[in-house]
């Protein structure tokens, strides 16, 4: 496989960056991003976009993938409504429409949030503007679209989160994870699992578009 990986710098992508690059089947993965995503291996190359909302410059690189995983998020902390929905609907929306027009066979799997509003009506913003992303994606002219819905996520293998905040907080938080999965078995993920699962969703697909933790673990599961 052929896979484009949006976020390999963040805590997320750089679990599904390992678990892409010692997978057997994975051919090649290409991450784009501002910036480069400071690992090296002979499957790996970078492709530096500086402006993440037009990929005109550098669509004649982007074809022939058979994946998209999309790990880019922010918070939505002390952040207005148009600014959340810019960085996350219009950037996420900005990279899917380009690669669904020049990889209709591609598998496209959108890494959001658990709490996400498919209703794209209730209270809490970040909620329905996550709900609407998944939902718009889901409509573009894919071979499959997955959105998957982690709660908490344990970094395993070294991966390291580029908010300040979240890298004190998650050496705190790690002797209380087991607890917390004892628990909620289903409430916590790690970034190994949802990166095999990820795979396994391009690879085969499941029958939900949505996935919760719950199934997230039952996908990564079959990777095994």
């Amino acid at each position: 496989m052929r896979i484009l990986l949006f976020g390999a710098t963040g805590m997320v992508g750089q679990g599904v960056l390992r678990e892409c690059l010692l997978a057997p089947d994975v051919d090649e993965v290409v991450a784009i991003g501002r910036t480069p995503s400071g690992a090296s291996h002979p499957k790996l190359k970078d492709l530096v976009q500086a402006d993440l909302f037009d990929y005109r410059a550098v669509e004649d690189r982007l074809g022939g993938f058979d994946a998209c995983f999309f790990c880019i998020g922010v918070t939505s902390f002390r952040m207005d409504e148009a600014t959340y929905t810019h960085l996350t609907y219009d950037m996420t929306l900005a990279a899917a429409s380009t690669l669904a027009r020049l990889n209709p066979a591609m598998s496209f799997v959108y890494v959001s949030g658990a709490g996400a509003d498919s209703s794209e009506s209730g209270k809490i913003m970040w909620a329905r503007v996550r709900g609407r992303t998944e939902n718009t994606l889901a409509r573009l002219p894919f071979k499959r679209v997955h959105a998957i819905r982690p709660g908490a996520i344990r970094p395993m293998h070294g991966a390291r989160s580029r908010t300040r905040a979240y890298r004190m907080l998650y050496p705190l938080m790690a002797p209380l994870f087991p607890l917390f999965r004892a628990l909620m078995p289903h409430a916590v993920a790690t970034t190994e699992t949802v990166g095999r699962a990820l795979l396994e969703l391009a690879r085969h697909g499941y029958p939900k578009t949505v996935l919760e933790t719950r199934d997230i673990e039952e996908v990564a599961r079959r990777a095994n």
